[in-house]
């Protein structure tokens, strides 16, 4: 019976599924929702743990956290529950109600992490284990380990969490987490874009404001490791779709020609026509056909990250905290460090197959942020703030906006890569 009903499920997902909804006189009918909607992933989602939704008066712009997840936002509408769901959501993990080995994979907006992944401070693997995927795992308080609900509203919720790590060096960290989750406003969303309102464009947007403490007795110290917020959106990826990152341009700095202003050999170096960088912009593939992934380090970043989905004309930009002099980023590369303090502040990542012909992880794209390394004294703490803008409409608004606030139109986006990055 259990593998007819998630047979049941998964057909479900792929035609549409039947949802009770409420009318006017409070009484329940079946209302069949599109596959692909906002409504149709909160069907999905409250099936496992139950879910959060963050909503304006309107309820057009709508937000879904799971508390099971880490207060993880999984998805976002600008448009209402029929609107078009903007998370990559891993609905066959979610269906199979399976608990993988190495990571759980469910997806979502903007989830909690903490680094580094790698190297003699890696909380991701045991001491003295080797830097392959055999020996690599996810912590279970950032993995499977649920959150707990301090407060919400109709706009905001509130979580929280206390948890024990180790790092590959041996060292122990007492933390504790405050995430607080708030679905912004349009007025808000166009002061922080630095542009008047555009009757004409349908948006969403939401901010996660994580806060992590050392609840321990001892000082977290370079010299034996330290923690960073990392936050992570995954989005569903398209031929159409690619990431913009602004930078600082080269020439500002007085560098070696070794210190290039983007790293791009995570998973062996990134093709040229799936990357390029013209003066002060990147433009990076998100078709999720080719396993990659990019960083820009302190020198070179600026708080601010990009895509766009011209198939759906959809721009989204995530914007997060940067300190006035940002240094001391974690390092997340799998070896022993020279310097284990020369990481990245924002990255991107590409999904595709591991290796030819086998199955991707997703496949969706990711815009990430980091907080610097935390060193922190018994009882002290760090903020990191993370913000996702969706905006979704007319090209010629959408163009306004990129121009403004990315500082390259949308024909300089859509023509920036080969078409044969698609391929």
């Amino acid at each position: 019976m259990k593998q007819i009903a998630v047979v049941m499920l998964l057909a479900l997902a792929l035609v549409g599924c039947a949802v009770p909804r409420a009318d006017k006189t409070g009484k329940y009918d079946t209302v069949v929702v599109p596959s692909g909607t906002f409504n149709d992933d909160l069907a999905l989602l409250e099936k496992h743990g139950g879910v959060i939704v963050l909503s304006d008066a309107a309820g057009l712009a709508q937000v879904a956290v799971v508390p099971a997840f880490q207060g993880r936002v999984m998805t976002s509408t600008a448009e209402g529950p029929l609107g078009m769901s903007f998370g990559w959501i891993n609905r066959e993990l979610l269906l199979s109600a399976k608990t993988l080995q190495h990571m759980n994979p469910y997806g979502g907006e903007d989830r909690f992490w903490l680094g580094p992944e790698g190297g003699q401070f890696s909380i991701f693997f045991a001491k003295d284990a080797p830097f392959d995927l055999e020996h690599w795992f996810t912590p279970a308080p950032i993995d499977t380990k649920p959150f707990d609900v301090v407060s919400q509203t109709r706009t905001s919720a509130v979580f929280h969490q206390r948890f024990q790590l180790t790092n590959y060096s041996g060292t122990r960290f007492d933390v504790d987490v405050r995430r607080a989750v708030r679905l912004l406003g349009a007025d808000e969303v166009w002061k922080h874009l630095g542009l008047a309102p555009m009757a004409g464009l349908k948006l969403v947007a939401f901010e996660s404001a994580n806060t992590i403490t050392n609840a321990g007795k001892e000082a977290w110290q370079k010299d034996t490791g330290l923690l960073s917020i990392w936050i992570l959106g995954m989005f569903n990826p398209s031929p159409e779709t690619t990431v913009v990152i602004p930078i600082k341009p080269e020439k500002e700095f007085d560098l070696s020609p070794a210190v290039a202003p983007v790293k791009d050999d995570y998973f062996g170096k990134v093709p040229p026509e799936r990357l390029v960088i013209n003066g002060s912009t990147v433009y990076f593939s998100a078709d999720g056909k080719y396993r990659s992934k990019i960083g820009i380090g302190p020198k070179f970043v600026k708080p601010i990250l990009g895509s766009y989905d011209a198939a759906n004309r959809v721009l989204t930009i995530v914007q997060f905290t940067l300190p006035p002099d940002p240094k001391d980023y974690v390092n997340s590369m799998w070896k022993i460090q020279d310097n284990p303090y020369a990481g990245d502040v924002a990255n991107s990542y590409n999904d595709g197959p591991p290796i030819p012909g086998a199955k991707p992880l997703g496949p969706f794209y990711e815009l990430e942020s980091s907080s610097p390394a935390a060193a922190l004294a018994p009882g002290a703490s760090l903020e990191h703030v993370h913000r996702t803008i969706h905006l979704k409409g007319a090209e010629k608004d959408l163009d306004a906006v990129a121009r403004k606030v990315l500082g390259v139109g949308l024909k300089d986006i859509t023509t920036a890569l080969p078409k044969e990055s698609a391929k």
